[in-house]
């Protein structure tokens, strides 16, 4: 069993900043990507913020130079430092990760969500 648990999300005005975290936890063997998706009522899950491995890190272009993803492989943690935040941020964030399990497993698994609300 894997599961993923996010914190930080909350309410924030717009310029402000919010610092999101997830850890992942269970039979975990490695981790191959991680990501934060973002969902508003009606529309899909986007991808805003992903990190591979080994570092490598990709973001839409919505929340380049204000987002900044990062992990910690010792701890399988990753966060989401969101600065100069603006009302179009708002939404349901996701953490996502692609993990190998102890038994060689692979798994494709989701956090519960964590809304962040950008408002004055």
């Amino acid at each position: 069993q894997v599961q993923l648990v996010e914190s930080g999300g909350g309410l924030v005005q717009p310029g402000g900043s919010l610092r999101l975290s997830c850890a992942a936890s269970g039979s975990i063997f490695t981790i191959d990507f991680m990501g934060w998706y973002r969902q508003v009522p009606g529309k899909g899950r986007e991808l805003c913020a992903s990190i591979f491995e080994g570092g490598d890190t990709n973001y839409v272009d919505s929340v380049k130079g204000r987002f900044t993803i990062s992990r910690d492989n010792a701890k399988n943690t990753v966060s989401l430092q969101m600065n100069s935040l603006k009302p179009e941020d708002t939404a349901v964030y996701y953490c996502y990760a692609t993990i190998r399990t102890i038994a060689r497993t692979y798994l494709e698994v989701w956090g519960q969500g964590t809304r962040v609300t950008v408002s004055a």
